[in-house]
C-alpha cells in the first residue's frame, strides 16, 4: 500500500505533503510542511520509521525556522524508552506513537495501530514534538471511531475536541479549525 496527500493549513499560512509507503517489515511516513511560524518562514521535513503494528521506532526532523537549521532525530527503544538527539526523554517513557505537533501526518499512527470498530474509543498517549518549543513531552489525546470516515479526536490539554474526517489510508482528510487535505 502506498498513498499520499496534501494538506492546506487553515489557521495560517501553509502546506505540507506527505507519502506513507511500506517499508521493509514497517512502514514509513515521509512529508514536508512550509508555514510561518510566530511571523518567520519554517520548512520541515520528516520521517516516521514504524514497525508492522504501526508502533513509532524512529523519526527525524530537518529543516528550519527563521534563521535557524533544525535537526531532530528521534528513537524509541525496545525498553520503551525515548532518545531525543541521544538524550534519554523519561517524561514520555513507555508511550508508542509519536505526535509531530507541526503536521496532521502522525495522527495516522493511531488510527491505523487500534483499527477501531465503530462504536470504540481508546486512549492514545503520544510523545508530542511541542512546536515551536521543539521538546517532547507527553500528550494525552482519546480516538473514537464514529463509522467509517469519521473519528471523534480530543486532545484536553489543547482543549480540542473535533470530528475528523479520515481517508481508508488513515490519513486525516478534515482536521477542523487547523487542516484540511486538498489533493
Amino acid at each position: 500500500m502506498q498513498a499520499s496527500i496534501l494538506w492546506r493549513r487553515l489557521d495560517q499560512e501553509g502546506h505540507d505533503g506527505c507519502l506513507l509507503a511500506k517499508a521493509g517489515d514497517g512502514w514509513s511516513l515521509k512529508g514536508q510542511a512550509v508555514f510561518m511560524q510566530g511571523g518567520a518562514p519554517c520548512g520541515l521535513s520528516y520521517e516516521i520509521d514504524c514497525d508492522a503494528g504501526w508502533g513509532t521506532r524512529a523519526a527525524r526532523v530537518e529543516g528550519f525556522l527563521g534563521g535557524d537549521a533544525l535537526h531532530y532525530q528521534f528513537d524509541r527503544l525496545d525498553d520503551g524508552d525515548w532518545m531525543l538527539n541521544g538524550e534519554k526523554q523519561a517524561q514520555v517513557m513507555g508511550l508508542i506513537d509519536l505526535d509531530l505537533g507541526f503536521t496532521p501526518a502522525s495522527n495516522l499512527l493511531p488510527i491505523r495501530r487500534f483499527d477501531l470498530r465503530p462504536g470504540i474509543a481508546m486512549p492514545a498517549p503520544a510523545a508530542y514534538l511541542a512546536f515551536p518549543e521543539l521538546r517532547l513531552e507527553r500528550l494525552d489525546q482519546i480516538y473514537r471511531r464514529l463509522d467509517d470516515t469519521r473519528y471523534a479526536y480530543a486532545a484536553p490539554k489543547f482543549g480540542y475536541d473535533e470530528v475528523l474526517e479520515v481517508a481508508p489510508s488513515g490519513f486525516v482528510v478534515d482536521y477542523p479549525r487547523l487542516w484540511k487535505a486538498i489533493a
